[in-house]
């Protein structure tokens, strides 16, 4: 098939990987990729805002933003169109944003068989968080976009949920988890030689990846060193946020700052050594509706994780066979769950058995997801023939 991947995402970061890792795994199929998106992304470092973006989002009135955004899909629709021209393609497979319904644009036009991958409810979302002004037109903007699509392709159940509100049939709605590419963990150091390599060994590591925000909780596993006497125990903490000096002040007022190592930025091909040199590794909190890629890496390599209890953890997780769970914003919970499994080593060994045999058992790798989207595709009558010019409306 020939496939065009329509998305707009200026990040590179955890958007970035998923959109690269299952390009890849449907190339890897033999299917041919047609690439519709921010070419900048490419030139950004990983983890580096979003360029001009950033800044136009920093500055300028929300409203206006707004209508910068809806402008931007009116130029991506003539792009679409040149492209389906040029390239012909059979379908088109799209990452939903707001503000975006340019792709369904396309579909109506050529008749191309559309997919839809949700990874958030971003209106709901960015109301929470950013507020919205054009309320009624975003609404509507995401709404026109779920009901558009052949199939819409949720990150989890919790989320499809929000999908089944906006009066989705459920019978155009699959559940596509997050996953992992087992060839990148083949070469990955054993957890001994990550510690070395990192300057921790003999040590107990407690380790977190990501961008850490003030929801994470992340204190509270600093709270938690400085009140044992155990000097073995080393949180490390990979990545960068907006509570990085935060976290930092605190372990140096507690008198552990040699206890506690934060990364900075990694590059996304390193990140699985360090996580490598985890003994626990920790989810202390997680969006309701979220498929953390963390989640899934910790898995691959046999990490003893502690998670909260919420459905969308509960879609991967199984309390006491590949993780250690805890209530959800009970922070003496989390505090136990993480005492509990790092004096007890038969649980950690239990638990990180546990966990690297879910991807197998559970088939969470990018192949099996791309392999699953052709599937759809096919069910929606692409063959791997491509279109001919005639079958092309003007």
């Amino acid at each position: 098939m020939k496939i065009l991947y329509h998305h707009r995402i200026r990040s590179k970061d955890g958007q970035y990987v998923h959109i690269e890792e299952m390009t890849g795994a449907l190339r890897k199929l033999g299917h041919e990729i047609v690439m519709a998106g921010p070419a900048a992304v490419e030139k950004e470092e990983f983890g580096a805002e979003a360029g001009i973006v950033a800044i136009l989002k920093r500055y300028l009135p929300q409203f206006i933003y707004e209508l910068l955004e809806l402008a931007y899909a009116l130029m991506d629709y003539r792009r679409l169109v040149r492209l389906v021209k040029q390239h012909k393609p059979d379908c088109m497979y799209e990452r939903y944003n707001l503000f975006l319904p340019s792709g369904v644009w396309l579909r109506r036009r050529f008749k191309l068989p559309m997919l839809l991958e949700v990874n958030a409810p971003l209106y709901d979302e960015r109301k929470k968080y950013d507020g919205i002004a054009l309320d009624r037109l975003a609404r509507w903007t995401e709404h026109y976009a779920w009901r558009g699509a052949d199939y819409v392709l949720p990150v989890t159940q919790v989320l499809a949920g929000y999908i089944f509100r906006a009066k989705v049939p459920e019978s155009k709605v699959v559940v596509i988890p997050n996953g992992i590419n087992p060839e990148k963990f083949s070469r990955v150091l054993d957890t001994e030689k990550a510690k070395v390599a990192l300057g921790l060994e003999g040590r107990l590591v407690l380790g977190f990846v990501g961008f850490m925000r003030e929801w994470h909780g992340l204190e509270r596993v600093i709270d938690l060193l400085a009140q044992e006497d155990d000097m073995k125990r080393h949180l490390l903490l990979v990545g960068d946020g907006p509570v990085r000096d935060k976290l930092v002040t605190l372990a140096r007022s507690l008198g552990i700052s040699d206890r506690v190592t934060i990364t900075g930025v990694i590059a996304r091909d390193q990140v699985m050594n360090y996580i490598a040199a985890f003994d626990v590794a920790l989810q202390p909190e997680v969006v309701e509706y979220a498929s953390p890629l963390k989640l899934f890496e910790y898995l691959a390599l046999g990490c003893a994780i502690v998670a909260p209890d919420t459905p969308n953890i509960l879609e991967i997780l199984n309390d006491g066979d590949n993780a250690l769970l805890f209530r959800r914003g009970d922070v003496a919970a989390f505090a136990a769950a993480v005492e509990r499994v790092c004096r007890d080593p038969g649980l950690r060994t239990h638990l990180s058995e546990g966990a690297a045999k879910t991807i197998a058992q559970r088939g969470l790798t990018w192949d099996t997801n791309a392999r699953r989207v052709i599937k759809l595709f096919e069910q929606l009558g692409v063959k791997n023939a491509h279109k001919s010019d005639r079958d092309m409306p003007a």
